[in-house]
């Protein structure tokens, strides 16, 4: 894959691209996709062209691992939006052992299973950078840390300083989320431009988000 030259790519430790050497490279989105939108495909799809990675791994979470527990619809309905919303770019895939193992999601525990099943796998894992600051705070970080290279998407107004090594790209702000598009459609407004329009076919196919 042709690696895209770009000034907003800095990095604390590590070569600003992948390491083309007989090691896989590929990056991992975790996220709840509830619903997936054009701002997760635009990071995902960014990251991947700028480090030259073979594959960028949307993975959607079972549960959240957060106090404040947030409802979510079934995990089948998400893995199938990001099927829809994926299925034309061969730079993206979907990673389901989250989904598959259930329970709550801590990134450590699942990265520690990919990089045992790959061991020929070098991993991007890709933040925003508005979780950046709370990377002290992650479920054992440290053993993490030595498992993943951190991928931080710049947002404005959010600090670059971290005590772990941050990749950091610049990827156009797409200020959508999906807390906005369930509130839009259970409300009955357009969702147009927001989603792709094959997750919003299926969306309301399923009739989701409306209660």
């Amino acid at each position: 894959m042709k690696v895209c030259l770009t000034k907003g790519v800095e990095t604390e430790s590590f070569p600003y691209a992948a390491d083309h050497s007989q090691r896989k490279q590929v990056g991992i989105l975790g996220g709840n996709f509830n619903p997936i939108h054009l701002a997760h495909l635009t990071v995902a799809d960014q990251v991947g062209h700028a480090l030259g990675l073979e594959k960028v791994y949307l993975m959607p979470e079972s549960e959240p691992p957060h106090v404040d527990k947030k409802p979510t619809i079934a995990g089948a309905h998400r893995q199938k939006m990001i099927e829809l919303a994926i299925e034309t770019n061969p730079l993206l895939a979907i990673e389901t052992s989250e989904l598959t193992r259930g329970g709550k999601s801590y990134t450590y525990d699942t990265m520690k299973d990919l990089t045992e099943q790959n061991p020929d796998t070098d991993y991007y894992f890709i933040i925003g950078g508005d979780m950046v600051a709370y990377l002290p705070k992650w479920y054992e970080i440290d053993e993490l840390s030595q498992l993943v290279r951190f991928v931080g998407v710049k947002r404005s107004g959010y600090p670059t300083e971290s005590p772990y090594p941050i990749i950091w790209i610049d990827v156009p702000f797409i200020d959508i989320s999906s807390s906005i598009i369930r509130k839009k459609l259970h409300e009955g407004c357009s969702t147009n431009y927001f989603l792709p329009r094959e997750v919003q076919n299926y969306i309301t196919k399923e009739g989701l988000y409306l209660d």
